[in-house]
């Protein structure tokens, strides 16, 4: 995480979907010019206006401290604020335009989420802001595997984690999906195996068969491990690779949200 975080005004320029579960929404404006992206599972803090066509008004960072900011403003001016992942980032001399992959929740076919609810109905033009917050997978220079697991949640940092990866890295990914349209090519060294895990209206409970894939597998001791969805995925994901005998030093889980 950057030790002084900068937080960035843009707007929508396009949004798009890519497949049943994914909207695409590209933002873009003069201030990414400065953005410095770092790759892998770069993350940031989303903030949206409270509502479509409101004024977008953004807290105060000092360092590392915002939130007090934010909850000072009156809530019916405060921002929506959500955590997410640069999915692609085009820079240019005059900004650069950065991809945001946002996950389609849908309930007795009604779309559920505010972030998901903008990204499908964003006008272009419309203003957002985000607080940049650095990268969460760090492996150890001694990594010698490594294992990625995620649900539909957290495909687009897996999916940026893997195309970063060194050439020679070795490996196994596990990347569970609602559908099979939802799954696809995707860039990973030759060395990292890529399992799609396909719910397919299973009614099994996100990130389980994730989970399920973790249980079975026998890491290193010198091997690194990434988990980040739905919280059962990450805390049962951590506990079974502890349980396979990998030190928890070397494991990063990261609870995304939790059904």
């Amino acid at each position: 995480m950057p030790s002084d975080p900068r937080l960035f005004q843009a707007s929508v320029v396009h949004t798009e979907t890519v497949s049943p579960s994914f909207q695409r929404v590209t933002i873009a404006g003069p201030e990414l010019a400065e953005f410095e992206w770092l790759g892998r599972d770069h993350w940031f803090r989303l903030f949206l206006p409270p509502e479509p066509g409101a004024a977008l008004r953004l807290p105060s960072v000092k360092g590392r401290a915002w939130y007090r900011s934010y909850l000072l403003i009156p809530a019916a001016e405060r921002p929506h604020c959500s955590n997410y992942t640069v999915a692609a980032f085009r820079p240019a001399a005059d900004g650069g335009e950065l991809d945001i992959d946002v996950v389609l929740h849908w309930h007795d076919g009604e779309l559920g989420g505010a972030v998901a609810k903008w990204a499908v109905g964003a006008q272009v033009g419309s203003p957002v802001g985000f607080l940049d917050q650095g990268v969460i997978f760090d492996p150890p220079e001694d990594a010698a595997e490594i294992y990625v697991a995620c649900d539909e949640t957290g495909l687009p940092a897996v999916r940026g984690i893997l195309r970063d990866l060194p050439a020679d890295a070795v490996g196994r990914a596990f990347l569970e999906v609602p559908s099979e349209e939802d799954a696809g090519a995707i860039a990973a060294p030759d060395g990292v195996r890529v399992e799609w895990l396909v719910r397919n209206g299973s009614g099994r409970p996100a990130g389980q068969f994730a989970l399920a894939e973790l249980q079975q597998v026998a890491p290193r001791p010198d091997a690194y491990a990434f988990v980040v969805g739905e919280s059962s995925l990450a805390t049962g994901g951590r506990k079974a690779l502890k349980k396979a005998g990998l030190a928890a030093s070397r494991i990063s889980f990261t609870g995304y949200w939790k059904a």
